[in-house]
C-alpha cells in the first residue's frame, strides 16, 4: 500500500457497511444473522491484516451477503492482544469476528493474554502470507549479500516489524542466526510506523508482507533483499528466497477468520458457507494475486488442527532462539 493510502486511513476507523438483501451464503436456520456485526482488526491501518479484513468486508458488502451493517474497527495494541481480547469479551455471541495473523499464536506464548487460539471459534484459514526483508532505498544496501556484509561489520543491527514476539521477529532472528550477525528488534503496532522508522534511519531493516510494501519498492523508497516464501515473486524475479540462501523453515502469516468463544453453531456454519463464496469471487483472487498470498484453505476443525500444529512449531522456534 502506498504512503498516501496509508495516511488516508485513520488509526481507528469505523465503516458502517449496509447490505441490501439477505445473503446468498446464509444457512444454519434460525434468525442468524439479524444484528450488526462488529469486525475487529487487531492491528493498525495499512498492514497485511488490515488489508485482508477490509478486502473481505468489501466483497461481502458489494455482494449483499450480510443483511445488516458491518462495523470495522482497528483495535491495535499489545501485539494483537487488545483486539483479540475485545473479541474474547464477546463470548457466546455470533456478532463479533476478527482476522488472524502470526501474533494470534505467538502473543499468548510470551504474555499473559488470558486467551489462546483454542478459546475462539474457528471459521477458516484462507491464505498464507510470506514476507520481504527490506532496507531503505538510499541505504546503499540493495541486495542480500551487501546487507549481510553490512550487518556483520556493524555487529548488531536495529531491525523492526509488527508485534513483539511475532512472525516478524522470528524471521529477523532466523535470518540473523543463519548469517552470523546480531539484531536489536523494535516492535511496532502498525505498518506505517515501521515504514516511517526505516525511511528515517531509525531502523537498518524491516520485514513486511509484499501487499503492504510493493508501492514503496516500485517508487525506489525501499530495497527488497530476500523473500521468505517457497518461490521467487513474479513481480520481483531478482529477489532470492530464503531457501536459496540456505535458510529453511521460515514461517508465514496464517491469514484466517475467527468468531468469539462459544459462538452459536449456526453463526459458525453461516460464516464458513459465506467465506466459501467469498474466496470464489474474482475480487478475492485478485487480492491474492496482487498481495502475493498463497491460497491455503482449511475450514472449522481443520483450521484448529492447523493452528495447533503451527503454534507448536512456533513455540519450538522461539525457545530455540532464546525468546521463550
Amino acid at each position: 500500500m502506498k504512503p498516501n493510502k496509508i495516511a488516508a486511513l485513520a488509526t481507528v476507523s469505523v465503516l458502517a457497511l449496509s447490505a441490501c438483501g439477505g445473503g446468498s451464503g446464509s444457512s444454519g436456520g434460525g434468525d442468524y444473522p439479524s444484528e450488526d456485526m462488529e469486525w475487529t482488526i487487531a492491528f493498525g491501518p495499512g498492514g497485511g491484516n488490515d488489508i485482508m479484513a477490509r478486502t473481505m468486508v468489501d466483497i461481502i458488502q458489494k455482494s449483499d451477503m450480510y443483511p445488516e451493517n458491518i462495523v470495522v474497527e482497528n483495535r491495535e495494541g499489545g501485539s494483537g492482544a487488545t483486539g483479540w481480547g475485545y473479541l474474547l469479551g464477546q463470548s457466546g455471541t455470533g456478532y463479533g469476528i476478527s482476522t488472524t495473523s502470526g501474533s494470534f499464536l505467538t502473543t499468548p506464548l510470551q504474555a499473559d493474554t488470558g486467551w489462546t487460539h483454542e478459546d475462539f471459534t474457528p471459521v477458516g484459514l484462507l491464505a498464507a502470507d510470506n514476507a520481504l526483508l527490506l532496507t531503505a532505498g538510499d541505504s546503499g544496501l540493495d541486495d542480500f549479500e551487501s546487507w549481510v556484509a553490512h550487518a556483520k561489520e556493524k555487529g548488531r543491527v536495529v531491525v523492526g516489524g509488527i508485534g513483539t514476539i511475532n512472525v516478524d521477529y522470528i524471521l529477523h532472528q532466523l535470518i540473523a542466526d543463519a548469517e552470523g550477525y546480531e539484531i536489536e528488534y523494535i516492535p511496532y503496532n502498525e505498518e506505517g510506523q515501521v515504514q516511517t522508522s526505516l525511511l528515517s534511519g531509525a531502523l537498518d531493516a524491516m520485514v513486511s508482507n509484499p501487499g503492504s510494501i510493493m508501492g514503496q519498492i516500485e517508487a525506489g523508497e525501499m530495497n527488497p533483499l530476500l523473500f521468505t516464501g517457497p518461490e521467487r515473486l513474479d513481480d520481483l524475479p531478482d529477489v532470492p528466497t530464503g531457501e536459496e540462501k540456505g535458510i529453511t523453515d521460515l514461517p508465514s502469516m496464517p491469514r484466517g477468520l475467527i468468531l468469539p468463544p462459544d459462538a452459536p453453531a449456526e453463526a459458525q456454519e453461516w460464516w464458513i458457507d459465506t467465506m466459501k463464496e467469498v474466496i470464489e469471487t474474482d475480487e478475492w483472487q485478485t487480492y491474492l494475486d496482487e498481495n502475493q498470498l498463497v491460497e491455503d484453505v482449511r475450514w472449522g476443525d481443520d483450521f484448529t488442527t492447523y493452528l495447533d500444529d503451527t503454534t507448536a512449531a512456533l513455540k519450538e522456534t522461539l525457545t530455540r532462539v532464546g525468546a521463550l
